[in-house]
């Protein structure tokens, strides 16, 4: 096995004056911890779209594609895994994902590669949780109130309000509690959905079902790539060495521990809402399937009781999934702006991280208000983020770091893996800025309904 490099790379970023490391990714958790923040990065309401991201692949594309995408990044986070573990046990434990690609990768551009990626994915699932969310309230508001005036823009302020407040929770560790209510309610509100939605398919007002594909060739290649990407973007995070920094050292087997209970949530989760989805509305899913289930004209598919606890389970997750996704850009500002001297709560760290966080959380905020495009956001940044990030760095960095020989299986795995997710990240790319630029004739700013 090759050993990592000798010299430091970081050596003004030691962690005894890291106040991004000391305070926000402090190391005290254990292996079901980080399955509790893996869970939370990956099974999140993503889920209700889908149904939707089938409508480009249908049945048997896209079950291979959510198969093979799963096993992939399985594979992909098992190796990110192990090349960090073996980075600690050679002394040099790291706890971002962008030192450990310019350390093992020797190049210093991609430190700042992966901090651009890693914002993308942050302030893209930022945007995506708020608008979401805004919309969760604005759905039981005009349940409540058929004829009420307010606009999703208002609704997404009061969940930005929210975000603010709870964004003061200093360090990941600290979101320990809240993201295992977020598995639950994961598991809640899927289950809640696939009940709702079999009601439908059985009862007299169940829509006509349609899987066909779009007629044109050319839309038909577009729209899967587009639902590949958004495929990725649901099984991505992106943040692996970040959660895995949570761990108290030694980490050696603990994530492998925390992967195994992601992915059997991931499992139960997200065949079962394709399925029952996809089954029901075929080709018209609504990028938020809780939609379909609401239609505006007709009466509901589903019981409002049902409909409803669903919606409030999938606001609750989503402030659980807005914060974990912020964790990295917290920890850059706080290496920036904290002094590891003095106490996390002292005056000094308190106002600067009290303004930075509320300003991050107010930006996504305003996006989401003035950008209301959920789908299209999931596909960009399922393209453009999670693909570099979680289908092919890590089989870079596991061969740069173990070297196994050419005539080995894992080498060719790896690399047919690299070179496959190239090309489907470049076409994915083009194809979700595409549809988002067709798609932007369809909205105005700060519109009141969520672009599909």
């Amino acid at each position: 096995m090759a050993e990592p490099p000798e010299r430091d790379p970081f050596p003004e970023f030691r962690l005894d004056s890291d106040a991004g490391a000391t305070f926000v990714l402090e190391s005290k958790g254990k292996w079901w911890h980080a399955g509790f923040h893996l869970t939370t990065a990956i099974v999140g309401p993503t889920i209700l779209t889908l149904p939707y991201a089938f409508r480009g692949l249908g049945w048997g594309l896209g079950f291979l594609c959510l198969t093979v995408l799963g096993c992939v990044t399985v594979y992909s986070y098992y190796l990110m895994s192990k090349v960090l573990e073996h980075c600690e046990k050679a002394g040099r434990r790291h706890i971002r994902f962008r030192e450990l690609a310019a350390d093992v990768l020797g190049s210093g551009w991609m430190f700042y590669f992966v901090i651009f990626i890693q914002t993308a994915i942050n302030t893209g699932v930022g945007i995506g949780a708020i608008l979401l969310a805004g919309e969760c309230l604005k759905i039981m508001y005009e349940n409540l109130s058929p004829n009420g005036s307010l606009k999703l823009y208002e609704f997404i302020a009061m969940v930005t309000v929210v975000m603010i407040v709870l964004s003061q929770l200093p360090s990941f560790h600290s979101l320990r509690h809240i993201n295992f209510a977020s598995l639950l309610l994961c598991l809640g509100y899927t289950f809640l959905m696939v009940g709702a939605c079999i009601n439908a398919g059985l009862s007299k007002n169940a829509p006509p079902r349609d899987y066909s594909l779009e007629p044109s060739g050319s839309s038909r290649v577009f729209s899967a790539f587009t639902s590949i990407s958004i495929i990725a973007a649901i099984f991505g995070n992106g943040i692996l060495p970040e959660i895995q920094a949570t761990l108290a050292p030694p980490a050696t087997g603990k994530m492998v521990k925390g992967l195994l209970m992601c992915y059997t949530v991931a499992f139960l989760t997200f065949y079962s809402a394709v399925v029952s989805g996809y089954w029901v509305f075929g080709n018209k899913s609504n990028s938020n399937i809780l939609k379909s289930l609401m239609p505006d004209e007709g009466p509901s598919l589903a019981p409002t009781i049902v409909l409803g606890l669903a919606v409030v389970f999938v606001l609750l997750q989503l402030l659980a999934i807005g914060l974990v996704y912020s964790q990295v850009a917290y920890e850059i500002m706080e290496k920036q702006s904290a002094d590891v001297k003095q106490g996390m709560f002292s005056k000094r760290n308190l106002i600067p991280r009290l303004i930075l966080r509320s300003l991050y959380v107010i930006f996504c905020g305003f996006m989401a208000a003035m950008l209301p495009f959920f789908g299209d956001i999931s596909g960009v940044v399922g393209a453009i983020g999670f693909i570099p990030l979680d289908f092919i760095l890590p089989m870079l960095l596991y061969n740069m770091t173990y070297k196994p020989s050419r005539s080995t299986l894992t080498y060719w795995i790896n690399l047919s893996i690299i070179i496959v997710f190239t090309g489907v990240g470049i076409m994915g790319s083009f194809s979700s800025i595409r549809k988002l630029v067709l798609d932007a004739n369809k909205f105005k700013l700060f519109s009141s309904n969520v672009v599909d």
